[in-house]
């Protein structure tokens, strides 16, 4: 259970120097529904749109919908639209409350299948290039049922034309303004209230960097500039450390590569800090973080994998639930 307080982030009983902290902490959301800006939103269609890959789509029929990615961010949109009814499966990394009880169509962690959406009977589904194979995408449009591609990047600078362009695609383009308001406006409250609560000097900011590991596999990425991370870190009052050393897009690391950042703190996903064995698994398999003050202090932020980078309608809430994991570990996390 989530032991977040109801004080707000500029009223918590915050760290004299966050730089220092030892020990880790988990960042949770204090709620994991999506509240929609309708109950009962209603497509005004047929509806003709020209995708992220310049393909025109035509959709007709919004009853049956699948939204699919990597970051779970779209089916949540959908809901967030008020549309959420018309959701009938979902992909791995859709996680909010809602749609627990939805049929998933991924299989082996993000690989989508062909006969479980056909199962659905969808009659559009909303997707990107972060989930695949592609062929079976491919497959899903050629067999008459509209697909809507739209980009695959994610920050907080883009949740607006994402949440936009659903909208547009399924016939709802006053509830995605609404929406995309919305997401900004609350954004915009949760930066004042820890621009509030960050060092006033930017040398006593916290040194923050992204670290995508998935240990059974040997993959150990950093995320830099342009990947999404680099707006989080910047909203949560934080150095991105990444960029600072010119670390552009997701990348295998090297050892030098973390050295000479010098992180404070290492932003992880869940699963990911689990699957090398922890914070002492973590060290042993990568002793290079061990010479790093994030390594000294053992200062690892995790966030569950569906939650940290699912840009969107939650924005807001995750970068909350982050900056008090960060500046105020002592009252936020499990209990």
């Amino acid at each position: 259970m989530c032991k977040n307080t109801d004080l707000a982030l500029s009223e918590l009983a915050t760290l004299t120097d966050p730089r220092s902290y030892d020990g880790p902490s988990t960042a949770c959301l204090a709620s994991q529904t999506v509240t929609p800006v309708a109950s009962e939103a209603a497509s005004t269609l047929p509806v003709t749109v020209t995708d992220n890959q310049g393909t025109e789509v035509t959709v007709t029929d919004t009853s049956r919908i699948l939204a699919l990615d990597i970051y779970g961010s779209l089916a949540a949109t959908v809901y967030g639209l008020g549309l959420g009814e018309n959701l009938v499966g979902r992909d791995t990394s859709t996680g909010f409350a809602e749609a627990a009880d939805l049929p998933l169509v991924t299989q082996n962690g993000h690989e989508l299948n062909a006969e479980a959406i056909l199962e659905l009977d969808p009659s559009v589904i909303i997707t990107d290039t972060s989930i695949g194979p592609w062929d079976v995408v491919l497959q899903m449009r050629e067999i008459g049922i509209p697909v809507v591609i739209v980009t695959p990047e994610r920050s907080l600078e883009n949740s607006r034309d994402i949440i936009t362009d659903v909208a547009a695609a399924l016939g709802v383009p006053a509830q995605g303004e609404e929406l995309a308001d919305r997401v900004e406006a609350d954004l915009a409250e949760v930066e004042s209230q820890i621009a509030a609560i960050t060092p006033a000097d930017a040398t006593d900011r916290v040194r923050i960097m992204f670290f995508y590991v998935r240990g059974g596999a040997g993959v150990y990425y950093l995320f830099g500039e342009g990947t999404g991370v680099d707006s989080l870190i910047t909203s949560l009052g934080g150095i991105d450390v990444a960029t600072e050393i010119g670390w552009q897009g997701m990348r295998p690391m090297t050892a030098e590569a973390i050295v000479a950042a010098e992180p404070d703190l290492l932003l992880m996903m869940t699963k990911g800090l689990e699957s090398v064995g922890g914070i002492d698994g973590l060290l042993e398999s990568i002793p290079a973080i061990a010479q790093t003050p994030a390594g000294e202090h053992r200062r690892i932020v995790d966030m569950s994998d569906y939650e940290i980078l699912s840009f969107g309608p939650r924005s807001a809430d995750v970068v909350e639930a982050l900056a008090r994991a960060i500046y105020a570990p002592e009252q936020s996390g499990f209990e």
